[in-house]
């Protein structure tokens, strides 16, 4: 299942911490059915590059908001450590101020079926279960549709940070399309000419440019 584009969001119901402090059991996506989402995986809470990212979407929340998208965090951490980490003050090295929810995948289930889970299971010789690397999620990003289809996804190695903005222009390249019937050529960004699916628009672009 590693390319998830053009299907249905694996769906969930798993604990998480939302509004930097409220500990809920059975937050789910389907909740979000009618709105945009941006799905997010990162490896561990406490670590160094993760809080670069979370503080980044953070920053970015309105104009998502202002977008009807909602976004959401998963790492494979517990609820405790979640909380633990999102009150924890900045310069300590905590996430305090980050609002939207995260989740936990401690079951790693979530992880598994948007195939981000890094590291594998196999058998040693006397048949017990081991795990070969950290059983964590890489950097995979998902942007969910109204309607619960995925149409665009990324995923980076565990050092390799995301950049929020490119998060945001899949956002709008996806709303011009739907708003406009326009597709969007490389490097597009909201307000700049996109193009008509055609030949003709394509050479009209193209000649324009």
């Amino acid at each position: 299942m590693g390319v998830l584009v053009g299907r249905k969001a694996p769906g969930f119901s798993a604990a998480a911490v939302t509004n930097g402090n409220d500990i809920v059991t059975d937050f789910t996506l389907e909740q979000f059915k009618g709105k945009y989402v941006i799905l997010f995986f990162y490896p561990k809470d406490f670590t160094f590059v993760c809080p670069t990212e979370l503080f980044a979407f953070q920053e970015k929340l309105e104009e998502f908001k202002s977008r009807n998208v909602e976004v959401i965090g998963v790492s494979t951490d517990t609820e405790q450590s979640h909380w633990g980490w999102l009150n924890m003050e900045k310069n300590a090295g905590g996430i305090k101020g980050v609002t939207y929810p995260l989740v936990a995948d401690t079951n790693k289930t979530i992880s598994t079926n948007y195939d981000v889970l890094a590291g594998d299971w196999d058998y040693n010789e006397e048949g017990e279960m081991t795990a070969i690397g950290e059983l964590i999620a890489y950097r995979g990003l998902f942007l969910i549709d109204k309607e619960g289809t995925v149409r665009h996804q990324l995923v980076n190695d565990l050092p390799l940070g995301r950049n929020v903005n490119e998060a945001m222009r899949m956002v709008d390249a996806l709303q011009h399309l739907e708003e406009h019937g326009e597709v969007c050529p490389a490097n597009w960004v909201k307000g700049a000419d996109a193009m008509s699916a055609t030949h003709e628009g394509v050479a009209d672009y193209l000649s324009n440019h």
